[in-house]
């Protein structure tokens, strides 16, 4: 029969550690579909990729390993590191050859496959000189019985143990008195001690590795979620596993914005980016709540101004710019959401005092940007921004991020005893939503208040005047004025997402996201002028960053990137359209985004923005809370669902910080399905669209006492779900 190849890497929800091994498998399955008895051999080859290379054959129980080592760098260089190619060899013959055939042109390639054809098994070779990328194989043996399917498995592992910045360099005399690079190991460097232990904990763990990585695929796809929506934030979570993400030596998580061919795209985790990327805090959270206490620790002066971007090695001198206020502000909301998602209350109180002086920030004396010292509950200023410039002017955007920021700081303070800080945070945002809703709509949608002529708005700021005037056009140039902007309810995204609530007036998300569907969305860029960055083009369509209708005014200079359209802001639109029963609508510019990067025109693995694999597409992730009208709060604890489709035919995947599964709805059958696939569901309430009708609750099988209150199903006593939660 023919032979199929199944290959993957640990990338099991909550289970950073499996999930994070250096390591690939590889399982080979043929089925024997003749009358009689066959052997059938499987064989795996790996090129040792270092000068000086010295391949080492090792066994031990049934796994077996070609080692792969150097004799060039000493152990603490960045530039050591070995490889290792294991096998699985219980019930199989094993050959191998820890060497191929050295020669010229292609002589080791022609040797090898006449070695692989015409013998049984590999006859093994050795040198007794270091080479350079020499290749090693393995090779295993089975018989299989007519109708019988032989498994074969290989892992590769890896092991680059020691790291330095490269960009930046950070440098300390030595013993010598001689500047050497700081450097720091890898995370998996200081749990294995090397690629050959690696590969012996993947091969011991392969078959419990491989079902738990498949049952999340299984409960992802088998999802009735659209098929264009599961591929997108399918495929963006492969972020997490590019060289996008580095985990340190403490195990703390560093995320450039992206990648380019040999190195990393925009350091530090970067705050505004990393803003839309909703896979982590929702797969690995606790990984996402380090990324809050590192960006506390070693971002936060004096002051509380933040910087944006987290510079290596950690306790270096920070970044001196200015700070950016989606980045400052999303991390008190995403403080929030972690909170919420864990219910750890010690852990809020951990960061609560550098989580409220980043807030407070906004109207501190020691803010030479002046975002906020009026105290009105209204970002003025200059607001450094994602876009990488600065606006002047209101604008519902950051405002938003502003107004979501304070109310989540409010509900933090209050959870903390601290009621007086709590109502002041309150009293701004109330002042502030009040204000927005009345000065920053103009009828079809949310905009920037600001007079372009005014040079008076950037005085101010003067080592920014000369960058920021037009003396041509008498403007002030990079802002949105009157444009409908693609993020101008960004923060109520995070808001429907986290549990937060209204941050603008309802009807008016509404009439805004049908303006942005209208003014936006490009069914195709072919007539679209665009001069900067073409990530859609000819009869692709696409959302852009900032349109401006013909009856508005168009600046003469427009904020940056005005044209072009980027996925992850296109999957923030698309999410918060679909949270807003506009599926149709959402679902068209997912649809857009995945044909762009349909494999045939563009990696559907590799959504680029200012580099390959690009943190802000994990955006996408967040259409599975959203879809399912997922809300949890795990200081009650309570989880609550409700379907925007399917709604008597819905299945998801779920998941806090203690647990994860899928859920099964059907509302005109008043039943409901929670599974665990891992983990535990901590539970006191549960919401769902049929609450009042719901007869039984059973968690594991044993019927549950409950009463109602405000929407919620209350459970007698907090249960610990291990199996499953059953209602009906």
């Amino acid at each position: 029969g023919s032979p199929s190849l199944t290959a993957f890497n640990p990338f099991i929800p909550l289970n950073d550690f499996d999930s994070g091994i250096p390591a690939a498998f590889f399982e080979v399955a043929i089925e024997n579909d003749t009358d009689a008895a066959l052997d059938y051999s499987a064989a795996m080859t790996l090129c040792n990729p270092y000068d000086g290379s010295v391949n080492t054959f090792v066994t031990g129980g049934d796994i077996c390993a070609l080692h792969m080592t150097q004799n060039i760098h000493k152990p603490d260089s960045t530039e050591f590191g070995d490889m290792t190619l294991s096998a699985d060899t219980s019930g199989a013959e094993l050959s191998y050859q820890q060497y191929w055939y050295r020669g010229g042109w292609f002589d080791h390639l022609e040797t090898y496959w006449c070695n692989f054809k015409d013998n049984e098994r590999f006859s093994d070779r050795r040198y007794d000189t270091a080479g350079r990328g020499d290749h090693g194989t393995l090779c295993l043996r089975r018989r299989a019985r007519p109708g019988e399917r032989v498994i074969f498995r290989f892992v590769i592992a890896w092991n680059r143990p020691n790291c330095h910045n490269y960009w930046s360099p950070y440098k300390r005399k030595n013993a010598e008195g001689l500047e050497t690079d700081v450097t720091w190991k890898n995370y998996y460097a200081t749990v294995f001690e090397d690629s050959l232990a690696s590969s012996r904990y993947a091969m011991k763990n392969f078959s419990r590795l491989r079902s738990e990585t498949f049952k999340y695929k299984e409960i992802l796809w088998s999802s009735t979620l659209p098929d264009e929506v599961v591929e997108a934030l399918a495929s963006a979570t492969s972020v997490l596993k590019s060289p996008t993400v580095l985990r340190l030596e403490g195990g703390e998580v560093y995320g450039w914005e992206g990648v380019g061919e040999n190195t990393g795209s925009c350091e530090g985790t970067c705050t505004h980016v990393w803003n839309y990327a909703y896979a982590m805090p929702f797969l690995f959270a606790k990984l996402e709540r380090g990324l809050r206490e590192t960006d506390f620790r070693y971002n936060q002066d004096e002051n509380g101004k933040m910087s944006f971007r987290l510079a290596l090695p950690l306790g270096r001198e920070r970044n001196s710019f200015r700070a950016c206020v989606d980045g400052q502000m999303g991390g008190v909301i995403k403080t929030y959401r972690e909170w919420k998602l864990s219910g750890d209350t010690e852990w809020l109180r951990g960061v609560w005092q550098s989580c409220k002086k980043s807030l407070e920030y906004a109207w501190s004396d020691k803010n030479y940007d002046k975002w906020d010292l009026n105290r009105d509950g209204v970002l003025e200023g200059r607001q450094h921004h994602t876009l990488d410039m600065e606006l002047f002017g209101p604008s519902s955007w950051l405002e938003g991020f502003y107004l979501a920021a304070l109310k989540a700081g409010a509900e933090m303070a209050y959870a903390l005893g601290e009621s007086d800080s709590a109502d002041y945070y309150m009293k701004l945002f109330s002042r502030g939503r009040r204000w927005s809703n009345a000065n920053l709509w103009n009828g079809e949608y949310f905009m920037q208040k600001i007079d372009l002529e005014d040079k008076g708005v950037i005085e101010p700021y003067g080592d920014t005047t000369d960058a920021y005037w037009n003396e041509e056009t008498g403007e002030i140039k990079y802002q949105i004025g009157e444009g409908c902007e693609i993020d101008q309810l960004c923060a109520q995204w995070h808001a429907d997402i986290c549990g937060l609530g209204s941050i603008f007036d309802g009807e008016k998300v509404k009439k805004a996201l049908r303006s942005l569907y209208k003014y936006n969305f490009k069914p195709s860029m072919r007539e679209h002028y665009n001069s900067f960055r073409i990530y859609a083009l000819n009869d692709e369509a696409a959302a852009i960053m900032c349109a401006y209708p013909e009856h508005v005014r168009l600046p003469s200079i427009p904020i940056p990137y005005a044209q072009e359209s980027m996925h992850g802001f296109e999957y923030q639109l698309a999410a918060l359209m679909m949270s807003n029963n506009m599926i149709e609508e959402g679902v068209n510019i997912v649809r857009a985004i995945r044909d762009r990067y349909n494999g045939k025109k563009r990696n559907p693995w590799n959504e680029i923005e200012w580099g390959s694999n690009y943190a802000r597409s994990m955006a996408s992730f967040s259409m599975i809370p959203l879809l399912s009208g997922f809300r949890f709060d795990m200081t009650e604890p309570s989880v609550a669902f409700d379907p925007k489709i399917n709604r008597d035919d819905f299945s998801c995947f779920w998941s806090v910080d203690s647990g994860w599964g899928s859920v099964k709805i059907n509302c005109s059958a008043h039943s409901a399905l929670i599974e665990l696939a891992g983990g535990v569901l901590k539970i006191k309430k549960l919401g769902l669209p049929f609450t009042r009708q719901i007869d039984s609750v059973s968690a594991d099988g044993k019927n549950i006492p409950f009463t109602y209150s405000g929407g919620y199903v209350v459970l007698d006593e907090e249960t610990a779900v291990r199996d499953s939660l059953k209602v009906f």
